[in-house]
């Protein structure tokens, strides 16, 4: 394995390029904003419901405190790093400055998979969510036509168009963009939450954690079982203890996002102090958003009533105590909410392209920011282009899953990157340190692997495909142009110099 690393000065360095570097203009509160615009999407009024329905009834409530905890391990490694060094990569740039040039490249790669897949997968709901608002309201509205056979989703394709051209502008005028969709939509959030408390039973609430329920074992379907239910033949959890914790699992992916936010440490002002503040600002506000969402829904209605819908969602419980109008202003949050995930996701993407490129492992070329915006042009519009055109021509959604394994691969090595670089590098100025390391990160990635093994065995067959791709192109472009391979003085990697 190729144990090169670059080092944090290099890194730090690499950002003075006046031709690769882009502009500080983001705040503490734009940070935040960007974090709440990634995780509260259209799941925050389904993710929930179906949680309730189907593994942990109203001890969903506490389903979303455990997510939250095993995300904000994640985060708070992420937060370290990016306050350590604060470049651009996010974990990328994170692992090749602790676990060498491979791993580094194998995790941008991931992150490329995890963003591109996310932004069209997105994009494509988009134009759902836009014709269902729409409806609500009473205005028919077709999101798609026909080219002979194939059938074209319009709206994601503008969707994608709009904000690459405001990405390509810049992206403290993105995040004034982003930032009013955010507070629409939050407002929406908050709107249906009050109005649902008028609603709420307390007799909903009992039994708190339902009593386990035999389910029968195993799906005849091994592509469709989790890993480790195909491994083990295990049955899937239903209710009970492990009902809780499968629910989790399940709404863990709610707050899946954060590490996006990582990717803009460049364009930070004052990035030590400001980074980890935005990150667990967002992540706060965020949590608090879920919780009241599950605590609401859960008291309208019971469990069981939404176990019996075949798509349980906050909608759903307002149907069922006779509040039809809620579907429209639902409808409503949920598109804003989708937007702005669109908006993060596509920033995210180029950032990941940019520090690759940078380091001559993509070509140099794609790194030329421009000269009044300071943004990678290039590399939005070939990326803004190549997503809208997957949301708006496939079935991008055949791999929703495949988002999931990205980001959950790639903090389980940022989690363990965090342990290595307090060994190799304990001189660092750090804004933030996790407390109780080594602990906090090792249970961080333990948590975050365990969730990846519930993931689908198709899923991992395609993440080790995609895994085969990118080392295949790893080893005939990226090892021999990398700028660290051909530099005179190899960063070798260091020897520990003192404890964790």
């Amino acid at each position: 394995m190729n144990l090169r690393v670059k080092s944090v000065e290099a890194s730090l360095a690499d950002a003075d390029d006046s031709e690769r570097s882009l502009k500080r203009s983001l705040g503490t509160w734009d940070l935040a904003l960007m974090g709440i615009a990634v995780a509260v999407g259209a799941g925050i009024f389904s993710v929930g419901a179906q949680a309730a329905a189907n593994f942990a009834g109203p001890s969903v409530i506490i389903s979303f405190v455990l997510a939250a905890v095993t995300c904000g391990l994640a985060i708070m490694c992420y937060a370290e790093f990016a306050s350590t060094v604060p470049v651009a990569g996010s974990a990328y740039t994170f692992t090749y400055a602790t676990m060498g040039e491979l791993l580094a490249w194998i995790i941008g790669w991931d992150l490329i998979l995890e963003m591109f897949t996310a932004a069209a997968v997105i994009a494509k709901y988009w134009g759902v969510y836009l014709g269902e608002a729409l409806l609500a309201f009473g205005v028919p509205f077709p999101s798609t036509f026909s080219i002979g056979s194939v059938e074209v989703s319009w709206p994601a394709f503008l969707v994608v168009a709009v904000f690459t051209a405001l990405l390509v502008a810049g992206t403290k005028l993105t995040a004034r963009v982003g930032a009013v969709f955010t507070i629409i939509k939050v407002a929406i959030v908050l709107f249906v939450i009050v109005v649902g408390f008028f609603f709420v039973n307390a007799a909903n609430y009992v039994p708190f954690i339902p009593e386990a329920v035999p389910t029968e074992g195993g799906s005849s379907d091994a592509w469709t079982q989790s890993l480790v239910s195909w491994a083990t033949g295990a049955a899937p959890a239903q209710y009970g203890i492990f009902g809780l914790l499968a629910a989790a699992s399940l709404v863990f992916f709610a707050f899946i996002g954060f590490d996006v936010v990582a990717t803009s440490a460049e364009e930070v002002r004052e990035p030590q102090k400001r980074l980890p503040r935005g990150i667990f600002l967002g992540l706060a506000i965020v949590t608090v958003l879920y919780v009241l969402v599950s605590i609401v829904m859960t008291g309208m209605v019971s469990y069981t009533e939404l176990a019996e819908e075949e798509s349980p969602s906050l909608a759903t419980a307002f149907r069922l105590v006779g509040q039809d109008w809620a579907s429209a202003v639902i409808s409503v949050g949920a598109l804003a909410g989708l937007t702005t995930v669109i908006m993060v996701l596509l920033l995210g993407l180029s950032r990941i392209v940019f520090a690759l490129s940078r380091d001559g492992l993509l070509p140099r070329w794609l790194s030329k920011t421009t000269t009044h915006s300071k943004t990678p042009a290039r590399i939005q519009i070939i990326g803004g282009a190549t997503v809208a055109f997957v949301a708006a021509f496939t079935d991008v959604g055949l791999l929703e899953e495949m988002i999931n394994i990205g980001t959950l691969s790639a903090f389980v090595l940022v989690s363990l990157g965090i342990i290595v670089l307090r060994r190799t590098r304990p001189d660092l100025p750090r804004g933030f340190r996790v407390p109780w390391s080594p602990v906090l990160p090792i249970l961080s990635a333990v948590l975050c692997f365990w969730l990846m093994l519930n993931l689908t065995t198709l899923t991992w067959v395609r993440f080790l495909v995609w895994l085969a791709i990118g080392i295949v192109v790893y080893l005939l472009y990226g090892r021999r142009h990398s700028r660290l391979a051909r530099s005179v003085s190899e960063v070798e990697l260091p020897t520990p110099q003192g404890g964790i």
